[in-house]
């Protein structure tokens, strides 16, 4: 089967009863159906709607399915309200091991007529309470499992480790240790005959798997065929942390484990025949027209270049190259939409949008309120982090001569910083 039509199922656990993050603000809820706060991800969206949208809105993830404790089903519906690909829960068991081993099965079988689901080919598990994962490590584990069975996202260890023997310290060096995250990713039937044999041996003797991949390396010897498996490390990321604590849930915690980037951006276009322009998205009448490619909105233009190099990912003419006719005429709101969509899929934040107009006609401060609104429309974000200006050159120049419009812009965003 080719990698574009490969199956991908992400199996979320989210059946644990982590109480230590709610037991001090009261709530009394398991994290992860705590709520995100202040302005980092979704204000307000509890943990596993953020973790879910993750995955849902990931174009190589087929589908989703949660593993709950059967006491969750309300909060569940709750959290996946509205997001696609989801798939209905199933109750875990007592441990991680088992949940993991009951969603597993679900997926090996194929379902009823109204939940039609092959099994996957691959699958990526992933802990419900770490919300705050992006795209670009989704891609690493699965682009780690065209070569290798089994792929886990690690840190390096910076910190010294030392380990008590009795009543002797122990350093360990660790060049050779790494903090190990999620999502985790297999081959289906790999990880599948895995956990069953985890599950037969667990009558023999007692032992906490506290990830997939200790599984993977427990039972690799006991499946045919499989005797050398060692699972392959991607990098990580920092700010894929688990939320266990109260203070992991905090705007301010957060914060520390983003960056702040801002990017420019410059637009012109000379004027010519025609009876209106577009600047910042909307139509405005006007005795002449800007000419260009596409709609020719400088003020747009400006933003996604601004966007754009905010993000290090070039400019609008790499993404959108005047030379290719199916651009001709193109609305400049889909240039700003998808240089938006760029910041999203790196789970980006928009702090702010600065635009400055210079021209001497037309007079842009009857539109400044629909421009700022159009453009907030756009990225979906609030009015409030949009900010519209106009200026003329006084006569001097093309945009003095009234040959023209320009525009420029900056934007500020915020990433996830990663390794």
């Amino acid at each position: 089967m080719s990698k574009a039509n490969q199956k991908i199922t992400a199996l979320i656990v989210a059946a644990g009863r982590g109480l230590r993050a709610s037991q001090s603000n009261g709530d009394g809820l398991p994290k992860q159906y705590l709520q995100l706060s202040g302005e980092v991800g979704v204000g307000g969206e509890m943990v596993l709607t953020r973790t879910l949208r993750r995955f849902a809105e990931h174009p190589k993830i087929t589908n989703i399915l949660t593993v709950i404790h059967p006491d969750d089903l309300a909060l569940f519906t709750q959290a996946s309200d509205a997001i696609d690909k989801i798939l209905p829960p199933v109750n875990g068991g007592d441990t991680r091991q088992e949940s993991v081993l009951n969603g597993l099965d679900f997926l090996s079988k194929k379902q009823d007529e109204n939940n039609a689901v092959d099994p996957p080919d691959l699958v990526l598990i992933h802990d419900a309470a770490r919300p705050h994962l992006t795209d670009a490590l989704i891609d690493r584990v699965i682009e780690g499992l065209a070569t290798h069975p089994a792929v886990i996202p690690a840190l390096p260890v910076i910190d010294t480790v030392k380990q008590r023997d009795g009543a002797q310290l122990i350093t360990l060096p660790r060049d050779q240790l790494y903090r190990v995250q999620t999502p985790q990713g297999f081959s289906f039937e790999l990880i599948l005959a895995a956990h069953k044999q985890a599950a037969k041996q667990s009558a023999k003797q007692s032992r906490a798997f506290t990830d997939d991949a200790a599984i993977i390396e427990h039972t690799a010897e006991h499946l045919a065929g499989n005797h050398a498996i060692v699972p392959h490390l991607v990098a990580g990321e920092t700010g894929n942390i688990k939320l266990t604590h109260p203070e992991d849930f905090t705007a301010e915690a957060l914060m520390k484990r983003e960056e702040f980037r801002t990017g420019t951006g410059f637009d012109a276009h000379r004027l010519g025949e025609g009876d209106h322009v577009m600047l910042g998205g909307v139509r405005i009448d006007h005795d002449h027209a800007l000419v260009g490619h596409s709609d020719a909105d400088v003020a747009l233009h400006a933003i996604t270049d601004a966007l754009l190099g905010a993000m290090g990912a070039g400019d609008i003419g790499d993404h959108f190259p005047p030379s290719d006719d199916k651009h001709k005429n193109r609305a400049s709101a889909d240039f700003v939409a998808f240089a938006g969509e760029l910041v999203r899929r790196r789970q980006g934040r928009f702090i702010n949008i600065d635009l400055t107009l210079i021209c001497e006609q037309p007079k842009i401060g009857p539109h400044r309120e629909a421009m700022i609104n159009r453009i907030a429309e756009i990225l979906d974000v609030p009015a409030t982090r949009v900010s519209v200006k106009a200026t003329t050159t006084e006569g001097m120049g093309f945009t003095g001569r009234g040959d023209g419009i320009a525009a420029q812009a900056s934007a500020t965003i915020a990433l996830p910083v990663e390794v």
